[in-house]
């Protein structure tokens, strides 16, 4: 029996949740779709204040995901020092960072093409 697909923006929007679950902060949606040469579809880009934040926030995402959509990602690094998480869920990549370092790399520059959408959170 094949595996259901699971479209992006149920997987989008599970992954959102999970990162509002622990508060992760700053949450934005890069759409990549009409930029040529992309790995993905989307990324996900949000903040925790530590290294306990970051992993409560990847766990989150982990088991909200695997929980609702019965899905796994694809890839998964960074854990281990938590400044910088990188979930690979194929047609959408999660980047969880720590402020400095979010800050540092500025992902959504170097994407500056990307159609973004930021998320209000009520926290």
């Amino acid at each position: 029996m094949a595996k259901e697909k699971i479209s992006a923006d149920q997987l989008i929007s599970v992954i959102i949740s999970g990162i509002e679950d622990v508060k992760g902060k700053e949450i934005n949606i890069l759409d990549l779709r009409e930029i040529e040469n992309t790995v993905c579809d989307y990324f996900i880009i949000c903040e925790g204040t530590s290294n306990t934040q970051v992993n409560a926030i990847v766990n989150s995402i982990q088991k909200k995901v695997s929980k609702t959509l019965k899905d796994n990602p694809w890839h998964t690094e960074g854990a281990d020092n938590a400044e910088w998480v990188l979930i690979d869920y194929v047609d959408v990549v999660v980047h969880v960072f720590q402020k400095h370092i979010r800050e540092y790399y500025d992902i959504e520059s170097l994407w500056g093409d990307a159609k973004t959408t930021v998320i209000e959170t009520s926290y």
